[in-house]
């Protein structure tokens, strides 16, 4: 079915403009009912896939409508390896390829549509096709895409960021949050002249090998709790990597004490997430951060917040919602309003290992695009555009969700759990909730059961992370979060069934 088709028969369900403007004018007619009934309308006249796996058996009604996705797939994989360009987005037997995003919903190239809680990782706060975005983006577009020198978008988008989080006096603009991290570590070691660093055990920081250590340890290599082993993550990293790297229990404050005594002599830098996702979406404790800042200023070691994520849990960053300043700052997603970049902040101390108006710098840094006037555009439209009220009604939003899947699951007898803290929020296939990585690792009995619940609510319309992480955008309302909470209660059948 071509495009023109496929809007005229969307149009005729409510879901597609009446005309010929873009698809996100259409985000306040579209209802859930009218949503699922052209769904499950479309699946039902679409071709089934042919081969199916064990989990696809258990929701095989997932892949019925989707054989432009597995067409596509049949193509990348002939010219990408493994098919796709993002390991996280894979899925046997193939992922989902998606068109286009109005608001809170997703259309995938076969018309169907789904409920977005994973928003891009979380980089889309706003949801799909928000305007203010698009129409700065369309006006930078005709002035330019990129230029070989700065632009003044770059000085105001500084401005704004240093105006609101308030141990910034500097920031400086990189491509992703891996840069953001790996250049926050180039500077720590170049301030101290140590080298070692510490991360809390299970902790995502990007793909940049020394912090990929322990990224997934499992039972039979990650030693004991109070002094985690250092696990590299990628094959023909060097053992210097891991001896490089420290690894700390996760709120355990005396363990943590006992490591950075015996190491505050060679640590650059202590590398945190105040809610790590990967480690289960777990907040730190006020204890744990607090004893952190105090240890690592005591002994000049370079405190990291990575906000990669977690910038989104308040109008003024991370690790400020919990009373506290980090030395150096790492954070993307969500300031590019959906388009590459990432981000160093801190005091003006600590960001003069950058600084190249006296010569060579102590860590030169450098990108083709970094700061680029696209970028730079959309991420002025995103946060001009949020206020402290919108994380207000974030934090409301998001107890009401957390809440209302627990009580479900009490309600139901099931033997889930769920984490989270403000618009993010992680369910887990235990009936206690983590309290850190070790309790969060999913060996491969309970990853089966993950993928089930995941292909399981896919196939109920609703988009979640491969953690079973999911976030909130500004379009989203309680009817949104009661949808998914109605699917994530069918999809548990198919869970409990096996």
């Amino acid at each position: 079915m071509d495009r023109d088709c496929e809007r005229d028969r969307l149009r005729s369900c409510g879901l597609a403009p009446p005309l010929g403007g873009a698809f996100a004018q259409c985000r306040a007619t579209v209802s859930s009912c009218v949503l699922r009934n052209a769904i499950l309308s479309k699946r039902a006249t679409s071709n089934p896939m042919s081969t199916t796996t064990d989990i696809d058996k258990t929701s095989n009604s997932t892949f019925q409508g989707l054989h432009r996705s597995a067409e596509l797939f049949g193509r990348g994989q002939r010219v990408i390896t493994g098919g796709n360009a993002r390991l996280s987005l894979f899925q046997r037997p193939h992922p989902v390829y998606f068109a286009e995003g109005t608001g809170v919903h997703l259309l995938d190239v076969n018309g169907n549509t789904y409920l977005d809680f994973m928003n891009n990782f979380t980089a889309l706060i706003h949801g799909h096709g928000f305007r203010p975005v698009l129409d700065r983006l369309h006006h930078q577009l005709e002035l330019g895409v990129s230029f070989s020198g700065p632009t003044e978008l770059e000085v105001e988008l500084a401005e704004l960021l240093c105006g609101r989080v308030p141990y910034f006096d500097q920031v400086r603009f990189v491509n992703s949050g891996t840069e953001a991290v790996m250049y926050t570590i180039k500077a720590a070691r170049a301030l101290t002249g140590r080298v070692k660093i510490a991360k809390l055990e299970g902790a995502f920081h990007g793909s940049y090998d020394p912090v990929e250590v322990s990224l997934d340890s499992a039972p039979a290599n990650w030693g004991s709790r109070s002094a985690p082993n250092a696990i590299p993550y990628s094959a023909g990293n060097s053992q210097a990597v891991a001896d490089d790297t420290v690894v700390l229990p996760f709120n355990d404050v005396e363990a943590t004490r006992e490591i950075l005594e015996r190491n505050r002599d060679k640590l650059a830098a202590v590398l945190i997430d105040v809610l790590p996702q990967r480690a289960g979406l777990v907040p730190i404790s006020l204890s744990y951060l607090a004893f952190l800042r105090e240890i690592t200023a005591r002994y000049g070691i370079v405190l990291i917040s990575d906000e990669v994520m977690s910038f989104r849990l308040s109008f003024r960053g991370g690790i400020t919602r919990f009373g506290f300043e980090a030395d150096l700052c790492a954070f993307a997603k969500i300031i590019g309003g959906g388009l590459p970049i990432g981000a160093v902040g801190g005091p003006a101390r600590y960001m003069l290992p950058f600084d190249s108006t006296n010569g060579k710098p102590l860590v030169p840094q450098a990108g083709t695009f970094s700061a680029n006037p696209m970028s730079m555009a959309a991420g002025i439209a995103t946060m001009q555009s949020l206020s402290e009220q919108s994380f207000q009604l974030f934090d409301d939003l998001g107890e009401y969700a957390r809440s209302s899947l627990i009580e479900m699951f009490h309600r139901e007898r099931l033997p889930y759990s769920v984490t989270g803290m403000g618009s993010m929020f992680r369910i887990h296939l235990r009936a206690e909730a983590p309290e850190g990585y070790r309790e969060a690792y999913a060996a491969a009995e309970q990853q089966r059961k993950m993928e089930i619940l995941i292909r399981a609510l896919q196939d109920r319309n609703v988009i979640v992370s491969p953690t079973c992480q999911l976030c909130l955008s500004t379009p989203m309302s309680k009817d949104h979060i009661d949808e998914m909470v109605t699917s994530v209660r069918e999809a548990t059948k198919m869970v409990e069934a096996l």
